[in-house]
């Protein structure tokens, strides 16, 4: 054989090279790179534009362009703004499904995606070509971030309050700070950052803004959210403003600048556990046709195995598939400049073959061993649909999880349950019965009461079931155990008695989840009592109940006033609520031992807190074993009025918080100073009480 029919095999055409994966730019044209190891030949397929029916060439790939695993090809004369896809032969696999070559598939790793208008999900099932309905990849640059001129932030975790939001959603709805063209766009996040900035985030966490397919949802409804994933690589279309998708990325830049230049952190919600493919009934749009039997968890039979409940599972634990995320995780960490992520049913990533799982999960080893990702924010929620819950021992050293006891155990409080007090105990404390006895520490455990998924804040106190008929399921959909009340009338209520009682519980919740340790995380529009209506599944509503609150009345402006004042006095007060080291739970026996704080706790007498299961009263105070008291808080979840002993405070005290009181004096700008020696607390209220040198000086 000529050895020139290696460097030429068609006019134009060069073997290429196996990296790096995807397309790109080369001095004489572009080099594609795929992964598909079952297959017996490839076509790459060229295409005028982005809605074009038909391929204007078609580029047969045989073994000549293989290399392992890796098929390759450089062809000539290509620039940014060719759009691609691929066709792959080869066997099918056991049970039936496998490689389909009548579909035309989109890169894994194209980093924009091109032919939205014409683009039919039905068209990928079956027998028949999609090729006039398919998704094409677009060659795009691949330059860093420019973290020069825009910094990351990089707040300490200590001092992270993390605020999540649908891009959608928060840039949307009557009143809405955001021009008309760039509302429901990533750029209309840009002119609300003074908003997120006043209140007190340093941290966004944005819901998928990978590309989904919006029309994986039952007939009549669209996913909104974008737990669907049909790129890991490039952004969603509809967050876009305009249809060219090279300036996609650019505009994920663009909003990243600005955060940071306001000194706010960007973290992605990603879906690496699934994809939007479905089980094998559903359609071959990318991974499944390039190798189903690599990518997705299966039985030897060939039956999807399934604990993402979205009808199959990624196999992170593979080599090839781990690159891949990688190649995502960097795509958006180091090209456009995200500050970290958040790993959507993140443990369901730590498992192996036939989904058992690994106590050192190879994906994590990897992320955590990368430089390009070592500064970043990495969070997973602990649980997938499989029931794996792993919590404390998260097999993964610099992963944080949420922390759903911590959610649950509040509410259950303040809603009044028995056998509450002492695990309200173990959570304002740091949830050491959860962590092996040691409390939690910062980067270790997000906070939070509310998220995309479940009841707002609001409705937690307006409901005691969910309400999702608008969801087409017949109210079937959601969780049923919510933890929630609604104070004595279902919804909305025109009683005075009744909401005075839900404002101090909005209140009551706020508190005691910001003067806890741990990272705490915030839901959209909690700040300004945002409903859904008794919805907590809405991810299927794009309109009013997913849309930001932005006309809000008096009672919400002062929820909001209420909520940045802790905030302020919680990055005041960091080392006491959320401190780097654990505070101890007993008095140091030397004033030379490590550190000089302790916690005590109380009941409605001083040192004798009431553990038994039918108690609704609890108090704290922080103790420097050389100044004496230096904070008190005390909770009543009781439904009467209760007194309790405070421990005398030498440099005085100075009442800063106290939920029965009306807004704005629940929690002034300049407290007073707290003269009594006891304190009376109102049924289901909360005081804090700190002593006064700790805030001389201080406006919240």
């Amino acid at each position: 054989m000529d050895p020139s029919a290696n460097h030429h095999p068609g006019k134009g055409l060069h073997i290429g090279h196996p990296w790096p994966l995807g397309a790109s730019l080369t001095a004489r044209g572009v080099n594609f790179s795929v992964v598909a190891p079952l297959a017996t030949r490839i076509e790459l397929l060229l295409f005028s534009h982005g809605d074009a029916p038909e391929a204007d060439r078609i580029v047969e790939l045989d073994q000549r362009h293989r290399s392992g695993d890796h098929w390759h090809v450089e062809v000539e004369g290509l620039g940014l703004g060719s759009c691609y896809g691929y066709r792959v032969f080869g066997p099918l696999q056991p049970g039936g499904h496998g490689f389909n070559p009548s579909k035309v598939l989109l890169d894994p790793c194209a980093r924009a995606i091109a032919g939205w208008s014409s683009y039919g999900r039905g068209s990928a099932v079956g027998a028949a070509p999609n090729t006039s309905q398919c998704l094409k990849g677009v060659v795009t640059e691949r330059d860093r971030f420019d973290f020069h001129h825009a910094p990351r932030p990089r707040h300490s975790w200590q001092k992270s309050v993390i605020y999540e939001l649908h891009v959608g959603g928060f840039t949307q709805g009557p009143g809405c700070p955001v021009a008309e063209e760039h509302q429901g766009r990533l750029l209309g996040l840009i002119p609300t950052l003074p908003y997120l900035r006043e209140l007190g985030i340093t941290t966004i966490e944005l819901l998928p803004v990978m590309a989904f397919d919006p029309h994986d949802a039952p007939a009549g409804r669209h996913n909104y959210w974008g737990y669907s994933p049909l790129s890991w690589m490039a952004p969603h279309p509809d967050y876009l403003v305009g249809d060219d998708p090279l300036s996609g990325r650019n505009q994920v830049r663009q909003l990243v600048t600005a955060c940071h230049r306001a000194g706010i952190e960007v973290l992605l919600d990603v879906v690496y556990n699934h994809t939007t493919e479905g089980n094998q009934d559903g359609p071959t749009l990318s991974w499944r046709g390039f190798c189903d039997r690599l990518y997705y968890q299966q039985s030897a039979r060939g039956d999807y195995q399934d604990v993402s409940g979205c009808g199959n599972t990624i196999a992170a634990n593979r080599p090839l598939v781990r690159r891949l995320i990688l190649e995502s995780l960097r795509c958006w960490a180091t090209e456009l400049g995200i500050d970290g992520f958040r790993f959507d049913l993140g443990i369901a990533l730590s498992r192996g073959d036939n989904l058992a799982p690994l106590d050192t999960p190879p994906l994590f080893e990897e992320m955590e061993a990368d430089p390009d990702l070592s500064d970043l924010k990495l969070i997973s929620e602990p649980w997938d649909c499989g029931g794996l819950y792993r919590l404390s021992d998260f097999p993964a050293r610099r992963v944080a999880t949420w922390n759903g006891r911590f959610r649950d155990d509040l509410r259950r409080f303040w809603k009044g349950d028995e056998k509450t007090c002492w695990t309200m105990a173990q959570r304002l404390s740091g949830s050491p019965d959860l962590f092996t006895n040691a409390p939690v520490h910062p980067g270790q455990c997000i906070t939070f009461l509310t998220a995309h998924d479940g009841f707002t804040l609001a409705d937690l106190v307006s409901f005691n079931g969910k309400h999702n008929l608008a969801n087409g399921e017949d109210n079937r959909d959601g969780d049923n155990h919510n933890n929630s009340w609604n104070h004595g009338i279902e919804g909305p209520s025109s009683d005075q008695a009744i909401t005075a009682l839900r404002e101090r519980q909005l209140r009551n919740l706020l508190t005691s989840l910001l003067l806890a340790p741990g990272v705490p995380m915030l839901l959209m529009g909690d700040e300004v009592r945002r409903s859904q209506g008794g919805n907590n599944n809405s991810w299927c509503q794009n309109n009013p109940l997913g849309w930001m609150h932005w006309q809000p009345d008096e009672g919400d402006l002062a929820l909001r006033l209420f909520l940045r004042r802790l905030l302020k006095l919680r990055a005041h007060l960091a080392a006491l609520f959320n401190p780097e080291q654990s505070i101890d739970e007993t008095p140091q026996r030397r004033s030379s031992d490590r550190g000089n704080l302790w916690r005590q706790w109380h009941g409605v007498e001083l040192d004798k807190p009431d553990w038994a299961s039918w108690s609704h009263t609890l108090a704290w105070s922080l103790q420097d074993s050389r100044q004496g008291p230096m904070v008190w808080c005390g909770l009543n979840s009781y439904s009467k009025a209760m007194h309790f002993e405070l421990p005398a405070c030498p440099n005085g005290w100075l009442r800063v918080i106290d939920t029965a009181l009306p807004p704005g004096d629940d929690l002034p700008s300049e407290p007073q100073p707290w003269l009594p020696t006891g304190a009376p607390l109102q049924s289901r209220s909360l005081m804090l009480l700190v002593a006064a040198p700790l805030l001389k000086g201080t406006e919240l």
